[in-house]
């Protein structure tokens, strides 16, 4: 039995994210792999609680202000950011009325070849040295605002990267910031859709994620199962650092970045 995510369409018209169940059975008296094992899919009630464990429903932004969900204290970040980051997963980011559930993240740490500190204090990498729970976004190829989650304590370097998210509130507004007219994981399933999703520039670094307003880190459900694996375009990096398991992911959503199949379930 596999649960995935998929968009219904509501009597009104609108699209909303649904928890939908899969079972896999094999076929009889054919050797086509494909012919052989078909997907029946079954109707699932739309508990919230479920819905609420993997990013489930796409709700008004007044629907979500109705879970009075409290902004994560500063605290919260002040860890290594190979703690934080699988922690991070579940939780939602906020900007007005978008809302987004955080389902993939990449750590990165003190001495790490792959991190930006590793150049040290520069105008550029400045933020990844400030307060655990500050915004770090920086520009990369020119294109893509990426947001990162500053880790530990002022002064040692660390972020956990925002891979992919998955829509909660304000769809249409994603939507017309990413200038795509589609509610299929394409939409968020990368760092750079998500910079652009949340309408973020590098001005946003620094911003603290625990303070209201702006750009906020909301409390959310810890998911039941973790997929890990090594980071993606780190290929510069030392060998050991390169192999590191520091991607996470949550198992069994498809709001997740390429490649998948190098993601596997944790042993945790």
């Amino acid at each position: 039995m596999t649960k995935k995510l998929g968009f219904t369409r509501t009597g009104n018209g609108k699209s909303k994210l649904k928890v939908q169940t899969f079972e896999e059975e094999e076929g009889e008296g054919t050797s086509n792999p494909v012919v052989r094992k078909r997907l029946k899919l079954k109707k699932v009630k739309d508990s919230k609680s479920t819905a609420m464990a993997i990013a489930a429903s796409c709700l008004s932004y007044s629907e979500f202000l109705s879970k009075r969900l409290n902004i994560l204290s500063r605290d919260f970040f002040e860890c290594d950011s190979l703690d934080l980051a699988p922690r991070l997963l579940g939780k939602f980011l906020r900007r007005d009325d978008v809302v987004l559930q955080i389902t993939e993240v990449e750590a990165y740490r003190p001495n790490d070849t792959a991190c930006h500190g590793r150049f040290g204090i520069t105008a550029r990498t400045a933020p990844v040295f400030g307060p655990g729970g500050h915004a770090y976004v920086y520009l990369c190829y020119g294109l893509h605002y990426m947001l990162n989650v500053v880790a530990d304590k002022e002064g040692i370097g660390a972020a956990v990267l925002i891979r992919s998210c998955a829509p909660i509130s304000g769809l249409e507004t994603i939507q017309q910031r990413r200038g795509q007219k589609t509610d299929k994981p394409v939409l968020l399933a990368g760092p750079g859709k998500v910079g652009q999703a949340l309408g973020l520039t590098t001005s946003w670094s620094n911003h603290p994620l625990y303070i209201p307003g702006g750009l906020e880190v909301l409390n959310g459900p810890a998911p039941e199962n973790i997929l890990v694996g090594p980071r993606v375009g780190i290929d510069y990096a030392s060998p050991e650092h390169v192999s590191a398991l520091w991607r996470f992911a949550i198992a069994g959503t498809p709001w997740i970045s390429a490649p998948r199949n190098s993601l596997k379930a944790s042993l945790m």
